[in-house]
């Protein structure tokens, strides 16, 4: 046959004799059997003049002399931390002095919404004593914490009450409730969101070359056929040129973002001469050999001729200048 534990007459002191307070003065309490306790071992609904109020506790009780010290008693976190921390109802802790027959209390959750770390115990002083003189006191006092609006429950009856707490304490409450299809997802998300954060700044920077880069390919069709009926030369090499003049604009754009500058001049220009040279040969799809034609066709071949020569120019005075301004400081 098999043993019962020793300790198990201790712990049932413990959880008997607040039970029967609690019972005595018309509280309704629901225990915890052992194989669904994690870290509570009775959930309470507070009555008042016989009538059932919207307030609910767990209560995690603790007996015997190895949770007695010098002044007071304590209670051990374990792994519990984060559940008792983040509970929708309140956590008590109750501790049951066997050779005083007393109880006394506190509020885990309310202790342990104050510190950023696990402390290892919570402790219990012995002036929070639960008795008969002292349960109106304690309900008064635990009603308001768990009236706060993050933590109160609403239900029609005790059935649906009880399973709402329950859902609480799982962490399936409408505010908490894991959605199956994203979970997981959050996980890997988690896991890798330094990585993520990165990728994520990388792709800002990147905008301008994504952006231009997909207008290249959309506007390459309209604007070769635009050159061949706009003048004799070849509509590839007009296009290209064009296009690595722009696409070096926005590479520029992407280096200064990532060295922390924003190139706010340089964007300007990009979005000017993309404007202009991406929408014009939709506006005159077959082309012009008039004086219309003709300008824009010569546009394109010096605006990127210059404009190359202008931007190596000013960022490589740009880098020029900040080599110097580090050498004097080094100096």
């Amino acid at each position: 046959m098999s043993t019962v534990r020793a300790s198990r007459k201790i712990e049932r002191a413990g959880v008997n004799a607040l039970r029967a307070l609690l019972e005595e003065h018309e509280h309704i309490v629901q225990e915890i059997d052992g194989g669904n306790d994690h870290g509570e071992d009775m959930i309470v609904n507070f009555t008042r003049a016989g009538k059932r109020t919207p307030y609910w506790i767990a209560i995690q009780v603790k007996s015997g002399k190895k949770y007695k010290r010098a002044n007071g008693y304590a209670i051990p976190i374990e792994d519990h931390f984060d559940d008792w921390r983040q509970s929708r109802i309140p956590i008590l802790g109750v501790v049951y002095d066997m050779k005083k027959r007393e109880l006394f209390w506190v509020n885990l959750t309310e202790q342990l919404r104050s510190v950023g770390d696990s402390p290892g115990w919570v402790q219990v002083k012995s002036a929070s004593s639960l008795n008969s003189e002292t349960v109106d006191d304690f309900y008064a006092e635990v009603a308001e914490y768990a009236g706060d609006a993050r933590m109160r429950i609403r239900a029609a009856n005790e059935e649906e009450a009880l399973a709402e707490v329950v859902r609480a304490r799982k962490g399936l409450d409408p505010l908490t409730a894991p959605n199956p299809m994203y979970e997981g997802l959050a996980d890997l998300a988690l896991k890798y969101e330094e990585r993520l954060k990165v990728i994520r700044r990388t792709l800002f920077r990147s905008l301008p070359v994504l952006i231009v880069t997909t207008l290249m390919l959309w506007a390459w069709p309209y604007q070769i056929r635009f050159v061949e009926g706009s003048s004799d030369m070849s509509p590839v090499l007009w296009v290209s040129n064009l296009d690595i003049f722009m696409l070096l604009m926005a590479l520029t754009m992407f280096f200064e973002f990532r060295a922390g500058r924003a190139p706010v001049e340089t964007g300007k220009w990009l979005w000017l001469i993309a404007v202009n040279f991406f929408w014009l040969p939709v506006m005159d799809s077959d082309g012009d050999r008039g004086w219309w034609g003709t300008f824009w066709i010569w546009a394109g071949v010096l605006v990127p001729s210059v404009g190359e020569k202008l931007l190596f120019i000013t960022f490589i005075g740009f880098a020029m200048d900040r080599r110097r301004k580090r050498r004097e400081v080094a100096v």
